[in-house]
This record gives C-alpha cells, structure tokens and sequence, in this order.
C-alpha cells in the first residue's frame, strides 16, 4: 500500500498521516499551504509529519498539470483526500474559493485516480449536506439535495462526481461525512480553539443561536481510525452498481453547545462571557449521525467521551499558544 494523503498539513491530515506511518505504510502527503488560516500552524504540522519521516510537498490541486504529474510519478495505490476550503461562514463571502478548492481541485484528484489505476479514494464529505433536514439522527438514506450554504453544495457535488467516476470507469471510492472534528492541533477558526482564546483573554465569545445549539462532536483520532479501517475496505465492483459508498462518521451523540462551553471552562479554569447571537445564515441547529453502515462496514463507530477529547485538546493547546 502506498497512500497519498492530501491536505496533509490540515488538522485531520496531519494525524492521518502519522497515523499511517506508524502502521508501516508509505504515506506521502501534500498541501497547498493556503493562507485561509495561520500558516504557520500549517508549517508546525507538517514540521511533525518530516520528523516522522513522512514528506508534506506544496501542490496546488486546482492546477491540473501540476496534480496530473504527481500521480504519474507517485504510483500510489490507495489516495485519501481530506484537502478542501472548509467553513460554513466563509463561503458566504468568497464562494469561489469553494468552487475552486473544493470542486475543480476534487476533479484533478479523480481524474488522476482514474488514469493511474489507483484502488481506492476516501474522500472527506460533511455533515453540512444534511442542510435543511430536520429528523434526528442523521442518517445516509435522508435526501440531502437541499444544502444551505455553498460549502455544503460543494461536498455534495464532490459526492456526486465521486459517484459518476466509479460509475463509469469503475473507481472504488468512499467518502466520509465527517461530524464537527475537535482535537490537538485543530483549525483556529474552529470553536475549541476559538472559545479558548477568549476564554483566557475574558472577551466576549459568539453563541448562536442563543446557545440553542447541538453538535455531534467527534474526536479527531476516531475520525482517523474510521478513515484507516474505511481504507483497506473498498466498496466491492459487483458489476450492476457503482463500487461507491457513503458513511457518516460522528461520535453519534448530540451535546448541547453549552455542555460543551461548559466542559471548556472547567478544563480552562475561568468562566466564559457570552454574547448570545441569532441563528448565522448557512448554519444548522443540530448535528447528529446515525453510524450503523460505518460499524457494519468496518467493525468501529467513535466512542471516547467530550470530556476526554477535550482534556487532550485543552492540554495541546496550553503548550502551543503558550498560556499558563
């Protein structure tokens, strides 16, 4: 198995892909190191991923040429996608960075899967293309042909083009909607990290909704164990239907975002001050996945408790920012 990890410099990326050097794969990984966010969190993981002997090179999905080299050259047999413009907020804003990143760059990766004999493609969805629906748990069998922000649009359309490829040129793909990942070295503009900072700082942080909220927070290890037992199990080609499937990943608990504040202020030791906000646009009030095709397809479902997950995060996060 030789797997190419995209995004590797991102949040799951980088957890992945030590994840799978520990286990004895060749892992190479890649990432546009774009300045969504600080780059130089970017840089410190895959700082991480080169002392663990995996290499994070610069590549631009959305240039074809460049990702059509790659492939050619990589010879990789296993490929998992987790590169992507990710925010619900932003995509408001600069829908085109969605369009771009998050649509041409998905096609170059399938397009080099297809022409490379490459077995298997796991790529990241979300539980953003639930959109509008309303009937708890999520479950995959739901219609989710009404999304409510741009970003959502756009992992379903990559679900789709993941579809039509294994269609017609018989490409095993699965991808995985992934629900509300926290953890050690998350994204900044993510609530864990977001709530921290103004905790410690004793500014104001956004609760909408007024805090009638709930998300189905997941621990990024169980994502990434999810991903590895999802990858060396590729959708069989059984001839009548696409070798495609589709599974939620989630932690298939729905937490109140004021447990979740709350458990943050005890970790913290300090008492958060809120600013209750209406509901955003291109936001949902409830998350919640359903995970039995995961548990049957691969024998695992998310278990370890908000509190833990967030003790570990609480932890990585004093010492990379630094606060006492």
């Amino acid at each position: 198995m030789k797997v190419l990890v995209t995004g590797a410099a991102g949040f799951i990326g980088m957890h992945l892909a030590l994840r799978l050097g520990r286990d004895g794969v060749e892992v190479a990984g890649v990432d546009s190191f774009d300045p969504y966010y600080d780059v130089q969190l970017k840089r410190a993981r895959a700082a991480r991923l080169e002392a663990a002997g995996v290499r994070c090179e610069a590549l631009d999905l959305a240039d074809p040429p460049a990702t059509a080299r790659r492939f050619a050259e990589g010879r990789y047999t296993h490929v998992v996608h987790l590169a992507a413009q990710p925010g619900v907020r932003y995509s408001l804003v600069n829908p085109g960075a969605y369009l771009r990143n998050n649509v041409d760059a998905f096609g170059t990766v399938l397009e080099g899967c297809r022409h490379n004999g490459v077995g298997h493609l796991v790529y990241a969805s979300s539980s953003s293309v639930y959109g509008a629906n309303h009937v708890l748990p999520f479950s995959e069998d739901q219609n989710v042909d009404h999304p409510v922000s741009v970003y959502a649009a756009t992992k379903r359309a990559d679900e789709l083009l993941a579809h039509s490829y294994s269609h017609l040129y018989r490409l095993p793909a699965t991808g995985l909607r992934f629900f509300t990942v926290y953890g050690p070295w998350g994204r900044p503009d993510m609530a864990p990290t977001l709530f921290a900072k103004a905790i410690l700082a004793g500014t104001p942080i956004k609760v909408f909704n007024f805090g009638r909220m709930q998300r189905d927070f997941t621990y990024v290890d169980d994502i990434v164990e999810g991903i590895v037992r999802t990858l060396a199990r590729p959708p069989a080609d059984g001839g009548a239907s696409a070798p495609h499937a589709v599974y939620n990943i989630g932690n298939h608990t729905a937490v109140e975002l004021e447990t979740f504040i709350g458990c943050l202020e005890r970790l913290l030791g300090r008492r958060a001050v809120k600013e209750y906000l209406p509901m955003q646009a291109g936001d949902v009030p409830a998350t919640f996945a359903s995970v039995e095709r995961l548990a049957a397809a691969t024998g695992f479902e998310p278990t370890t408790p908000l509190a833990e997950g967030l003790a570990r995060f609480v932890e990585w996060f004093r010492e990379y920012y630094g606060t006492a």
